[in-house]
């Protein structure tokens, strides 16, 4: 079933959206009422593209509003993302709206804006996914990403392959019995994303994606060289939306974190409402407060200000006077794959937790979430086992899988599987399945008979 899909904003989020859907031969339509986005999206998008406001009932007839199946509106203006699903949900009733918000206050009154009353169907708030994935990074600092799965009973977690590893230059299949409980679910090597199999080996400089059930995540990371330890010094650098919200979770955790800020106000308002995190009045750009603070001895520090190349100066400085782990808010899609060949740790970026969170709702059947991996060539995706799906009732050998995916791990009555061929995935199981972006169209017609969304 091909989608029609109309985006309110061509901006970062929109763009992704786009591209990502255009390539899977969906019928797109972006608004903005920028001529350069617009600009932008025709040179290098094969979707329509309007110039117009995304408020405007005109332009939203257009571009076939009463057809479409989705609206998404992504822009920066949360005020603008609210008008346009109101007036998308007068134009057809019938269709699924996002919107992208940002401010807190709308988050706390969520149901004033549910279907009962300003229609939108699904409201997705980029501050607080990213705070979620910096705790869950904190939960495992050896990790360079950590996605929970099944209510976080199951994670998944990127690790670095080092040299001195036991599984670099390691055929799969080569795993002892203990080894072989580790499931290797994807391997990240120099931007290109492999879904592996049995013959294919781990190499130095890898990021291998681990399947992890929450009781043995232990003796998982312990067999990759990891070593649990508690975080003693975590120091949080910006505090806007997402600093004082992490600063106001750690503090409910009764965690001892400093939080640096240079604006006096915000400082004085924190001091007032935290009672376990310091704060510091201060540039967290400047080395001599760095060394004051004596950020070299800090098991975390999270470099969260508004200006992503400061981000990335802060953590550069930081990971040269002795850090454990940094951890770096970059908003810029583009600049991503770069990171870590210039040495940052660990990446949080708004504008990718907000296609992360979008992309759930576009996928058909029973998806519960979607993790992009990094690269964002592959996805992780949890989904329901339907009944009417090709998938289930037989062993998974006889399963057409499409080449490049594969079933990471099944989820059945609390207990946990990593399946072999002879394996059968049943109806109602939950499945973790890796695959690489250009086989999900298959993988959606295997998943659901019928391509019915909600």
């Amino acid at each position: 079933m091909k989608l029609k899909v109309i985006i309110v904003g061509a901006g970062e989020v929109g763009f992704h959206i786009a591209q990502r859907l255009s390539e899977e031969n969906q019928d797109v339509v972006l608004i903005d009422k920028e001529p350069e986005q617009i600009k932008r999206v025709s040179d290098n998008l094969d979707v329509q593209a309007f110039l117009g406001s995304g408020t405007s009932p005109r332009i939203l007839k257009d571009t076939g509003v009463g057809e479409a199946n989705m609206l998404l509106a992504t822009t920066d203006s949360d005020e603008v993302n609210l008008i346009s699903c109101v007036i998308a949900k007068n134009l057809n009733p019938h269709m699924i709206k996002v919107a992208r918000l940002r401010n807190e206050e709308y988050i706390k009154e969520i149901t004033l804006l549910d279907k009962d009353h300003l229609g939108i169907d699904h409201v997705i708030n980029p501050q607080s996914e990213m705070v979620r994935s910096i705790q869950r990074l904190m939960e495992i600092p050896g990790a360079s990403e950590v996605i929970d799965f099944v209510e976080g009973r199951v994670k998944l977690i990127g690790v670095m392959v080092e040299e001195k590893s036991p599984f670099a230059n390691r055929k799969l299949h080569s795993f002892t019995k203990a080894e072989g409980q580790i499931l290797v679910g994807a391997i990240l090597r120099k931007n290109q994303v492999i879904i592996p199999h049995g013959n294919d080996s781990i190499l130095a400089g890898d990021l291998v994606y681990l399947v992890a059930r929450n009781r043995e995540l232990d003796k998982t990371l312990s067999l990759f060289g990891i070593k649990e330890e508690s975080l003693r010094r975590i120091i949080i650098i910006g505090a806007g939306q997402t600093g004082q919200a992490l600063a106001r979770e750690m503090d409910r955790a009764k965690i001892s974190a400093k939080i640096i800020e240079k604006d006096e106000a915000i400082c004085a308002q924190l001091s007032a409402d935290l009672d376990q995190v310091i704060v510091i009045n201060g540039d967290g750009t400047h080395k001599e407060l760095l060394d004051e603070e004596n950020i070299g001895s800090a098991d975390f520090v999270v470099a969260i200000t508004g200006d992503e190349e400061s981000n990335i100066l802060i953590s550069l400085m930081a990971k040269g006077l002795g850090t454990r782990k940094t951890v770096t808010r970059v908003s810029k899609l583009s600049y991503l794959p770069l990171m870590s060949a210039i040495g940052i740790d660990t990446v949080v970026s708004p504008r990718l937790a907000a296609v992360r969170a979008i992309l759930q709702y576009i996928r058909p059947g029973k998806i519960l979430s979607v993790a992009p991996l990094k690269g964002e060539h592959a996805e992780a995706i949890e989904a329901e086992a339907l009944e009417t799906s090709d998938i289930v009732n037989k062993p998974l050998h006889k399963v057409k899988m499409p080449k490049g995916a594969i079933v990471g791990a099944i989820f059945r009555k609390n207990e946990i599987i990593i399946p072999r061929g002879d394996t059968m995935i049943m109806p109602g199981d939950r499945l973790i399945i890796f695959a690489l972006q250009q086989v999900l169209p298959k993988l959606e017609k295997l998943l659901t008979v019928k391509l019915e969304y909600f």
